[in-house]
């Protein structure tokens, strides 16, 4: 069976795909003639959506938004949609979006209730900078026709705005979480797991049995 997904899921996960698209609205920014992918404020969408409603809700959020852009609408920035942005220059940036969200979300569930900003922001720049670069720039190359490294060296022009959008989604996402707590369930790190398996399966270590006094009427 299908786990059912409840309304209130529902209507965050629509309310985020909105903001993604709300964020192309100011257009894209082409930078170099040799990667063919633009800078858009898209990506912060991507981050805030793992980083507030978590990984499930934060994947199924971008799924969503491209599921949209697939069937056609005029989402992405500078008002490209369909199937072709699938298989162009930033095909692979649309996938390691999907990842982004769901490396954000999955760390963010086990800093929270806390959310100390220093590891979020390295949470939130592992899933929003690295997965997304590690997926968007291979591909770029390949589409693009361009060696490897110089794709990588292009793509180094998007960096201070990314990690502007990392700084700003971590500082967002700590007010949100402050004020409205419960949106993500908290989640143990994979460690924690274990040390507790293994101090609830440790034999516990008997008592040593307490001496028999005497009895003063025994013979």
């Amino acid at each position: 069976m299908t786990r059912r997904i409840p309304a209130r899921d529902l209507a965050q996960i629509a309310v985020f795909a909105a903001l993604i698209a709300a964020l192309g609205l100011p257009g894209a920014l082409q930078i170099g003639g040799t990667t063919g992918v633009p800078i858009t404020f898209q990506t912060l969408g991507v981050m805030l959506a793992g980083a507030i409603l978590g990984a499930r809700k934060g994947f199924l959020t971008v799924l969503l938004f491209e599921g949209l852009v697939a069937a056609g609408l005029p989402l992405l920035a500078g008002g490209r949609g369909g199937l072709v942005v699938f298989v162009g220059p930033s095909a692979g940036y649309l996938v390691g979006w999907l990842v982004g969200a769901l490396v954000i979300g999955w760390f963010t569930a086990r800093l929270l209730p806390r959310y100390r900003v220093f590891p979020a922001i390295c949470a939130t720049l592992l899933g929003g900078i690295v997965v997304i670069y590690a997926l968007g720039v291979p591909w770029m190359a390949s589409a693009t026709g361009v060696p490897f490294w110089v794709a990588l060296g292009g793509s180094t022009v998007f960096l201070p705005g990314d990690i502007l959008k990392v700084v700003v989604t971590v500082l967002v996402a700590k007010q949100v979480h402050r004020a409205w707590p419960g949106l993500i369930a908290l989640r143990s790190w994979p460690w924690s797991r274990a040390v507790e398996s293994k101090s609830e399966s440790a034999p516990s270590t008997p008592r040593p049995a307490a001496a028999e006094v005497p009895s003063a009427h025994s013979e």
